[in-house]
Parts: structure tokens; C-alpha cells; sequence
């Protein structure tokens, strides 16, 4: 992306922030819908890699059933982004209560801190993750997560900026160990971190089966839960109608390194199942199985015939 592109997008962002405020909530999620459906129908390159994703995820569908999916999908993503734009405005405490008037799953982390050794709680990135973060930061006073970083430099800062007024420690993914240090840190301090534990952006994933076909998810959860005994916590997130819906499933026994590939594999499956129940929540735009990323590095090494 050209330093230009990387401008105008932080220019983007920074519109949105502003105007999602502005506006009041009923009008701006008619717009972004609006907006959601219009992209449908622009079928670009991430909403036709959406609805090759959502093929997989229901295989059952047919061509019309995809296309309602994928505008489904694509109005779902247009409601995490307008939230999460008017998420700093909004009361936190009163998002957080709704949150806990329908979570599920709170006594599996509350039995993994009484044990003392931390908590690492791994989603997909489905329904609003930053909503889920607002309630246990004001459940737990707070946790640490790891983010990508994003450019350019200024659009990473806002995105920190604004996640950490919402009570979350930010620690940018760099490639070296810093912020496994970190994470070990607060896990031996008996406190909780939260992954974002689907799409693998390193090139040391551990291989899964998803879906029935391969791919790679990040293997840092469940090493870092065989590093320190802290225990392992698939989370889901979904919407309904009107709020979030957030399960905290019973934890996955990893106790050594070498059973992080299969803790991982169960992480993979609990995933799915959640997908599966919610599959226009999930929000990958990307390429995600082997399969497509395999096609891509073919076509940028010009081996494709």
C-alpha cells in the first residue's frame, strides 16, 4: 500500500469516528447497512473471498442462498464497524451490563483464576470482539491483548488509543519476543489475556482441519497455556437482534508443548461450531484455507498455468 493509500485510509477511519458519533445510533446503522448492500453489489475482491468462505462454512447453500449470506454477512460487519466507531461515546458501564445479562460460560474463568496460574481466552473474529473486551475489562479491571500493526504509523496509534480507553492493555504483534514476554508477565500475575486466535498472520500457524480442509491458526494460545498452566478458553462472540451474545467455553487441557498442535486442533473445532450456529457473524474477507493462500503465492510467483 502506498504511503498515499495508507493516508487516505487513516483519513477514513478518523472520518468515521467523527461521524458515527454525529449521528444519532438509529441513523448511522442505516447508513452503514446502506453501505454493507451497496458493497454487495460492487462484489469486489473481499466480498467475493467472504462468500467463498461462507461456501465452506455451509456447504449446503445454494448460489441464492449464498448471496443472501454474504449480504448478511457484509451488513454484520457494517454493524461491528459503526459500533465500534461510536463505542467511545457510548456508556461502557451500561454495554457492559447488557453484556453480563447474557454471557455464558463466566464460572469457566472465574474457576481458571481461582486456580491462580491466569486465563488466555482465544476467539475467531466474530460478532463485536471489541464489545466482549469492554465487559471484561470491567469485569476483571482490565486485560492485555496483542494487535497487528497496522499502517501507517498514525492509524495504528488511533486504534491503540482508542482501545485503551476502553481499559484493554495494547501490545503491537513486531515479530520478536517482546510481547510474549509481556503475556507471560501477566499470566504468572495470575491475570487474563485475550487472543484474536483464528486467521494466523505469522508463517509458524499450526496446521488445522477446519471445515473439512486445511489451513493454519496461530499457535501462541495454546503454547502459552503449556508455557505457564494458565488455562486455555475458546470464546465466541455473535450478535443478536438488538446486543451481543458471548459464550466462555469450558477450558481445553493443554499441559506440554507437545500437546499444543492437538489443543489447538480442539480450539479450531469449538471455533467451527460456533461459526457454524452464526456463520454470517464471522468475518473473514480474507483468504484463509491452504488451499486459496496456496493459489494466491502460485499467481504472485507466476507458476499458475
Amino acid at each position: 500500500m502506498s504511503r498515499f493509500s495508507q493516508r487516505l485510509s487513516d483519513l477514513g477511519y478518523a472520518a468515521g469516528w467523527r461521524l458515527a458519533r454525529m449521528l444519532p445510533a438509529s441513523a448511522g446503522a442505516t447508513a452503514f447497512s446502506l453501505g454493507a448492500d451497496l458493497a454487495a453489489k460492487r462484489d469486489g475482491a473481499g466480498v467475493q473471498q467472504l462468500r467463498s468462505n461462507l461456501a465452506r462454512v455451509v456447504p449446503q447453500a445454494d448460489e441464492v442462498e449464498l448471496d443472501e449470506l454474504t449480504r448478511r454477512a457484509l451488513r454484520s460487519y457494517a454493524r461491528y464497524w459503526h459500533e465500534t466507531f461510536r463505542l467511545p461515546s457510548m456508556d461502557q458501564r451500561e454495554v457492559s451490563k447488557k453484556v453480563a445479562a447474557s454471557i455464558t460460560g463466566v464460572e469457566n474463568l472465574d474457576a481458571a483464576l481461582a486456580e491462580g496460574n491466569g486465563a488466555v481466552m482465544a476467539l475467531p473474529h466474530s460478532g463485536n470482539w471489541d464489545i466482549a473486551g469492554v465487559w471484561l475489562a470491567d469485569y476483571l479491571g482490565g486485560f492485555t491483548t496483542v494487535v497487528e500493526r497496522l499502517k501507517p504509523e498514525s492509524l495504528f496509534n488511533r486504534f491503540v488509543a482508542y482501545r485503551e480507553s476502553l481499559g484493554f492493555e495494547i501490545l503491537p504483534l513486531t515479530g520478536d519476543s517482546s510481547a510474549m514476554r509481556v503475556l507471560l508477565k501477566r499470566l504468572r500475575e495470575n491475570k487474563a489475556i485475550c487472543l484474536v486466535g483464528d486467521r494466523d498472520l505469522t508463517s509458524s500457524g499450526i496446521p488445522v482441519k477446519f471445515f473439512g480442509e486445511q489451513t493454519r491458526m496461530p499457535g501462541g494460545p495454546a503454547r502459552l497455556a503449556a508455557t505457564t498452566g494458565a488455562a486455555l478458553i475458546p470464546a465466541g462472540c455473535w450478535f443478536t437482534e438488538d446486543g451481543w451474545q458471548i459464550r466462555l467455553h469450558p477450558r481445553i487441557r493443554v499441559n506440554a508443548r507437545e500437546e499444543v498442535p492437538a489443543a489447538t486442533q480442539a480450539l479450531a473445532d469449538i471455533f467451527a461450531g460456533d461459526i457454524a450456529a452464526h456463520p454470517t457473524d464471522w468475518h473473514m474477507l480474507q483468504k484463509f484455507w491452504l488451499a486459496d493462500l496456496e493459489i494466491e503465492e502460485s499467481v504472485s510467483t507466476g507458476e499458475a498455468s
